[in-house]
């Protein structure tokens, strides 16, 4: 029934022709004169503006004086600037990669899909600054989400579990690039790049924090944490195998013993937690 119900409202849902015509399921008006412009030539300009000067240095009129046109006539193709960052977004992620071989397991698939969405990420750091305002809708988008659920094809999740690990997942390279973007922009705001930036933060904490205030920050900072040039990308790797060991604790006890065929998680028991405000006090 619920299928049905949702069937039946199709008709009520309307996507944004932008987006329509990026589905492919948009044709040009057939009459009037033909149009020098293309949604692929306007959503191009956009992503060269917001490669070279920054998102918020993206508005329709820019990205129109960049193709030499009228900013009236973009709107015949977007209408509105929150389309134009959708699909600049779903431009700069491109389709993706085949991340599981025939002889990879879930957790190699998983894994690169976290790594390649970083590298995508950290190529167009813009795109970490559009804001999420709702689910994925555009095409190469929905391909990721398919190419992530695919990688659990055979753990015996449900199919709600699956959504769940995606979102995890994907929660979690977008934090860590997003985090790993502002920190390099601090840095250079400071003068300095990370590898003085770093050190440099943690001479600060030695010098304003009291040991027996902070006494497990202290033990942190008599370390060489801050003062040893890492690979940036260890603590992406750290986080990520911590989150893939959870999931796959998941996927042992769903084999073990399989969930329900319904798409819906069991839910947890939740503990009582309306003393804590009380308890912490």
């Amino acid at each position: 029934m619920e299928k049905r119900r949702a069937d039946e409202n199709d008709e009520e849902i309307e996507l944004p022709a932008s987006i329509a015509a990026a589905w492919g399921i948009r044709e040009r008006p057939r009459k009037g004169p033909k149009p020098g412009l293309s949604l692929a030539r306007i959503v191009e300009a956009a992503i060269g503006v917001a490669e070279r000067d920054g998102l918020p240095a993206v508005s329709m009129s820019r990205v129109a004086a960049e193709l030499g046109a009228s900013t009236m006539s973009l709107y015949r193709y977007v209408s509105a600037k929150d389309e134009l960052l959708m699909l600049m977004a779903d431009a700069a992620f491109g389709a993706p990669p085949s991340f599981r071989g025939p002889d990879d397991d879930w957790r190699t698939g998983m894994s690169n899909w976290a790594w390649w969405s970083l590298g995508r990420m950290r190529r167009h750091l813009w795109v970490l600054r559009i804001p999420i305002s709702g689910p994925p809708i555009t095409p190469n988008q929905i391909a990721w989400l398919e190419a992530g659920l695919q990688c659990m094809r055979d753990t015996g999740l449900t199919e709600a579990e699956k959504m769940s690990v995606i979102l995890l997942v994907s929660g979690y390279v977008r934090n860590d690039a997003t985090l790993s973007a502002d920190v390099d922009t601090a840095a250079r705001a400071a003068g300095k790049d990370l590898q003085e930036f770093m050190p440099a933060f943690a001479r600060i904490l030695r010098r304003v924090t009291d040991p027996e205030r902070f006494p497990a920050l202290t033990a942190v900072l008599n370390t060489d944490l801050f003062d040893v040039d890492d690979d940036p990308d260890d603590e992406f790797r750290f986080g990520l195998e911590r989150i893939l060991d959870g999931i796959e604790v998941l996927v042992r006890k769903r084999r073990e013993s399989p969930g329900p065929t319904s798409g819906r998680r069991r839910a947890p028991t939740t503990p009582d937690r309306s003393g804590d405000s009380e308890s912490a006090r």
